[in-house]
């Protein structure tokens, strides 16, 4: 897994790392107004979210378990 956690405290339900996560990783959780991990085995770790989050909520991981070797 990559991406490791959203802080529900921090978010703020702006849905933005929802739009910026090209995997579908993040949904929104219409109930709570927050978002949420879905499908975390997706997460190809582009930290589009981590990035895009302006409160500072999600914690992507750099490292992948199992590591990925590069494909060169």
């Amino acid at each position: 897994m990559v991406i490791k956690r959203i802080d529900n405290d921090k978010c703020n339900g702006c849905r933005i790392c929802v739009d910026a996560c090209p995997m579908d990783v993040i949904r929104f959780d219409e109930e709570n107004n927050k978002a949420v991990i879905k499908y975390a085995t997706d997460c190809i770790c582009c930290y589009n979210c981590e990035e895009d989050c302006p409160t500072g909520a999600i914690y992507v991981d750099p490292l992948r378990d199992p590591q990925v070797p590069p494909a060169w």
